[in-house]
């Protein structure tokens, strides 16, 4: 009889929700009281959009001398929140998942539409009336709560943060946005153990284990975004979680042109070094934007060439025409077994016949010396490394950690070195050099560079040696090399024109240039627009 009775509540709780979960008659009360109080300013208002039609607003708010970022989530009352229970329950119950699902990626996604479609059915059963938008956002909430990360999945959806942290539970989740730098959010978690919790679930995912024996954990989620926990006692004031989002639509090279991050005449440039085979070394700041002009110079390969990428964790974004094994590091595990090191995969990338092999970024010696000798045998080699200058990064690779001998860095056909204006909030190209090495001493010959006040980059010198090695490599004569930049040049300005400027387009126009570049050029001269159209177009 008690299960009966607990039956007919249950379903009298359903009858509640035809009426609407958003928000009950108390709820809206306690929102008009809440607004009376708040005497925030409303700076900025956008939409994230969700799945199954669960798009939230968000606010950015200011109150006081502060900027709150505000994330304004559908409530769902008590009555609701009882049947959800029911359905979550009766779903573990009659749902089995094994662990190679959960470790993969598509069957991930396999399990997800799973849920969808059983915990609709199971929704439309016990409230044959419910509306398809409260259906919908009800069963979203099930899948953020049972495959998800609950309410963190609206943050991770949202394009413009680029970090999220959850501090400990007993502060608010901040958020670094990319316009308004780090915000408290309107968000918490309610206890420690729910941090863990989250911990648990991405460690799962990847095989991995967080324990207070492990408290660390590094490793991404499915969409790429990377995530770092550190457990209390170790994180003394809680259970910490920081998600470094991975870009979904990542900057191409024009974008970076667009914001003059980086201008035409260099992207000309790197694109002859890159397509013919130059190494280059990225160099610059943290978050001076390395590995997003190393991502958006990729596209310049040739679509026949073998990439292996090797990287703590997964950055790069390649558009699909391209030939490209991308591998990251693992970590040992609690016994101290298991650890693939970037020297292990830089060694191991040597065997599998590459092309172009791209490092995410130099720290050790082995590493640096595997690369250089990479190099020196016919591999075209793209790095990143943190220095501030082209100097820098000549006194950097060779003194310790690195210590590279000085002779050896002739093999560096370019230096890009980025710079972050804090103040102004910009990322540009602060400087590209060539190196030269003579006599046990290597110097950098400034070829461009980033005028501060003007906000330009300007010709600094001319080379005394990279256009030397390309005529060597290519045979080339001097003019055929300026109509090859020419002709660069032409294709930049037109897909900045047309606004052409996703990856996947700009890959399909790169595709067209290595497969036919006189038919490319004549389908620009016709102002073919919709042949290479095929992404989100502007940002």
């Amino acid at each position: 009889m008690a299960k009966k009775k607990k039956k007919n509540t249950n379903d009298e709780y359903a009858k509640k929700i035809v009426k609407g979960v958003v928000g009950s008659s108390s709820s809206k009360l306690a929102a008009k009281k809440v607004k009376k109080i708040d005497k925030s300013i409303l700076i900025e208002k956008y939409t994230i959009k969700s799945e199954k039609s669960t798009d939230v607003d968000v606010e950015i708010r200011k109150k006081g001398v502060g900027i709150i970022y505000t994330l304004k989530i559908p409530e769902i009352d008590v009555a609701t929140k009882a049947l959800l229970e029911e359905i979550r329950n009766e779903l573990i119950t009659t749902t089995t998942i094994g662990m190679n699902e959960i470790m993969n990626p598509d069957a991930l996604d396999e399990i997800r539409r799973r849920f969808l479609n059983e915990s609709g059915a199971l929704l439309n059963k016990k409230v044959p009336t419910i509306k398809t938008r409260t259906k919908d956002i009800l069963v979203n909430k099930l899948l953020q709560d049972m495959l998800g990360l609950g309410e963190i999945e609206f943050l991770i959806n949202d394009a413009n943060l680029e970090e999220i942290v959850i501090p400990s539970a007993k502060e608010p989740i901040r958020v670094y946005h990319k316009k308004y730098g780090w915000l408290p959010s309107s968000l918490k978690i309610g206890r420690e153990d729910e941090i863990v919790n989250y911990a648990n679930i991405i460690a799962r995912r990847v095989g991995r284990q967080i324990t207070v024996l492990n408290p660390l954990l590094d490793a991404h989620l499915s969409s790429g975004d990377r995530i770092n926990s550190v457990l209390y006692p170790i994180s003394t004031k809680g259970n910490t979680i920081t998600i470094r989002r991975f870009a979904r639509d990542p900057y191409t090279i024009i974008d970076l042109i667009g914001n003059k991050t980086i201008d035409i005449n260099v992207s000309v440039l790197l694109w002859l070094a890159i397509e013919y085979e130059m190494n280059i070394i990225f160099s610059g700041g943290t978050a001076s934007g390395k590995t997003v002009i190393l991502n958006a110079c990729m596209p310049f390969i040739p679509p026949n060439h073998r990439i292996i990428s090797v990287e703590d964790t997964r950055e790069l974004m390649l558009p699909d025409f391209l030939y490209w094994t991308p591998m990251v590091t693992r970590s040992s595990n609690p016994e101290g077994k298991g650890e693939v090191s970037m020297l292990d995969l830089l060694v191991s990338s040597l065997r599998m016949r590459p092309d172009r092999i791209v490092l995410g970024e130099m720290r050790r010696e082995e590493e640096a010396m595997v690369m250089f000798e990479a190099m020196h045998t016919g591999h075209s080699v793209y790095a990143t490394m943190h220095a501030n200058s082209a100097t820098e990064t000549i006194s950097r690779l060779t003194n310790p950690p690195l210590s590279v001998p000085s002779n050896l860095l002739n093999a560096v056909n370019l230096n890009v070195v980025m710079f972050r204006d804090r103040r102004r909030g910009i990322r540009r190209v602060l400087q590209v050099a060539e190196f030269s090495a003579q006599d046990n001493r290597a110097n950098a010959t400034v070829l461009y560079r980033w005028i501060a006040d003007t906000d330009t980059i300007v010709r600094h010198a001319e080379s005394s040696k990279f256009f030397e090695d390309i005529t060597k490599t290519t045979g080339m004569t001097g003019k055929e090399v300026e109509k090859n930049l020419e002709d660069k040049k032409n294709i930049l300005n037109w897909l900045i024109k047309n606004k052409i400027r996703d990856l996947e387009s700009f890959g399909n126009v790169m595709n067209h240039y290595y497969s036919d570049k006189e038919a490319l050029l004549k389908e620009i001269r016709r102002n073919n627009v919709k042949m290479f159209q095929k992404g989100k177009g502007t940002r």
